[in-house]
């Protein structure tokens, strides 16, 4: 599990097994009152490991540029999560 801190949230990396696969996520949580918000990361992939959900996790988290006022995390245009150029350039 990695972390980092924000003005207002703490955000940790991890993974969690549904079914037989594990799921990428990050956990958003405010620093004062309220619960953690969950985010799937590289939703349309599962992973059979979980050191490998987990690396996919703390990459996400290292490569987001920041929050929202909500918490919601961000990151750069066209970012996929993949270590691809497909989603590169990109632009809606």
């Amino acid at each position: 599990m990695a972390e980092r801190a924000f003005d207002n949230y703490l955000a940790r990396s991890g993974a969690t097994l549904e079914g037989s696969r594990y799921t990428a996520y990050l956990a958003i949580s405010p620093r004062r009152h309220g619960f953690p918000v969950y985010y799937a990361i590289c939703e349309n992939r599962s992973f059979r490991a979980r050191d490998l959900a987990e690396a996919a996790a703390a990459k996400a988290l290292a490569e987001m540029t920041g929050l929202e006022d909500d918490g919601t995390p961000v990151f750069p245009d066209g970012y996929t999560g993949f270590d691809d150029d497909a989603g590169a350039g990109k632009s809606d």
